[in-house]
């Protein structure tokens, strides 16, 4: 499946299979990709009621004044009849409604843990996506993940085959192995719709799970050359013609030359090296061996990233022109001399957003014409600054200062 981007190329690459590469030289800010997802699920899978948000595209519905339930269960809501009549013509069609109903009662699935409560949830959306859109299923085939016959997929095919019943046949696809195998796409391939930002939420939730066929074609490093923007709730700070509120935008966070891997971080930056490997190893199944693991590796476990930017801030910044800096972002290689020191400090100084328990990344906005933007913008509390003088846009605006570009 090629990637629908002319400047992207998908490749093998030795040691860490398929991945993108620039296929032309990419410029900070410049937006590479925007994917739609094939598939969206909650993850308060069974509990209709307790979910704050839209059941189709997920919107919060804490400001909405249209909210509307489905007519045939009354259970799950919809910030308004347009997404309501979207969702009845696919995620929420009368089988997939039938059946959601049918599990909530079910009392062995809903003693189950969690994770495999979501497992059911994502099995109903991507069976449902079989009828309701068969060329996506194609797609969500098509992406990494190999069945694996343990004992969650055997209990979840038999949940999964107690639901098609009477007008409600099975697909002549369904199997225990695709069902596996169905499980292996989503936790390889799954990206989480985060709840909105609070700087006093430490522990930022997910509010739904989604398959964006793409972006998952990203390779992970700790630290990125781009990263992901979703304006869920909110509109870009860039005029954006027919961007959906679900939508993906992966935006480079500095210039990368032609034949350079593109990748994204899969979690926040600032997670030390022993979490970092824990959750790759976990949820992704690899251990990371990237440049900066390579350098972290050899810190004692009470060594933090922070605490060497932190060491750094005493210290004078130096102002690089832009072939300076273009340069440093071309070179941001572990020191050959002293790997005890931790050579990446400039990543975190300039990239890593510094507002209270946020731990985004920054990343210019997109450019206009051939004209850089000196504003950055940050990817998870949505923060804007400038980049040449460190002054916060928003206090600026609320200064009555207009932003400009």
């Amino acid at each position: 499946m090629a990637v629908p981007s002319s400047v992207l190329k998908v490749e093998e690459i030795q040691g860490r299979g398929r991945g993108i590469v620039a296929s032309q030289p990419l410029k900070a800010g410049q937006i590479i990709l925007t994917d739609s997802p094939i598939l969206l699920y909650p993850v308060s899978p069974f509990s209709p009621h307790s979910s704050s948000f839209c059941d189709h595209c997920f919107k919060s519905l804490q400001h909405q004044s249209s909210i509307v339930s489905c007519p045939s269960c009354h259970q799950y809501r919809f910030c308004n009849s347009i997404c309501l009549s979207k969702a009845l013509g696919s995620s929420h069609s009368t089988w997939v409604c039938q059946s959601l109903s049918q599990l909530q009662t079910n009392s062995v699935l809903v003693q189950q843990p969690l994770e495999r409560q979501l497992q059911a949830r994502f099995l109903i959306a991507a069976y449902n996506l079989a009828v309701t859109a068969p060329s996506n299923f194609q797609i969500l085939l098509s992406l990494q993940g190999s069945h694996d016959n343990d004992d969650a997929a055997q209990f979840l095919h038999s949940v999964i085959s107690s639901l098609f019943s009477g007008s409600y046949a099975r697909n002549e696809l369904f199997s225990l192995q695709l069902t596996s195998s169905l499980l292996a796409k989503d936790k390889l391939n799954a990206f989480g719709l985060m709840h909105p930002f609070s700087e006093n939420d430490e522990n930022r939730s997910v509010r739904a799970y989604g398959i964006y066929p793409y972006a998952s074609f990203f390779n992970h490093d700790c630290l990125p050359n781009a990263c992901r923007f979703d304006y869920v709730d909110v509109n870009p700070p860039y005029h954006a013609d027919g961007l959906n509120n679900t939508d993906f935008v992966i935006r480079m966070i500095h210039d990368v030359p032609q034949g350079r891997e593109i990748c994204l971080s899969y979690f926040p930056v600032n997670e030390n090296y022993s979490s970092r490997q824990k959750r790759l190893l976990e949820d992704y199944g690899f251990a990371c061996n990237c440049d900066r693991c390579n350098v972290e590796s050899n810190w004692s476990d009470n060594e933090s990233v922070e605490g060497n930017v932190e060491e750094d801030d005493g210290q004078e910044v130096m102002v690089m022109d832009d072939d300076e800096e273009e340069e440093q972002n071309e070179n941001m290689e572990p020191s050959d001399n002293d790997n005890n020191d931790f050579p990446h400090a400039y990543f975190f100084l300039k990239y890593m957003c510094d507002r209270t328990n946020c731990w985004g990344t920054l990343a210019p906005l997109p450019p206009q014409g051939d004209a850089l933007s000196n504003v950055m913008e940050c990817n998870v509390c949505g923060k804007l600054k400038r980049d040449d003088d460190d002054v916060n846009i928003d206090d600026k605006r609320q200064d009555g200062v207009a932003m400009e570009d």
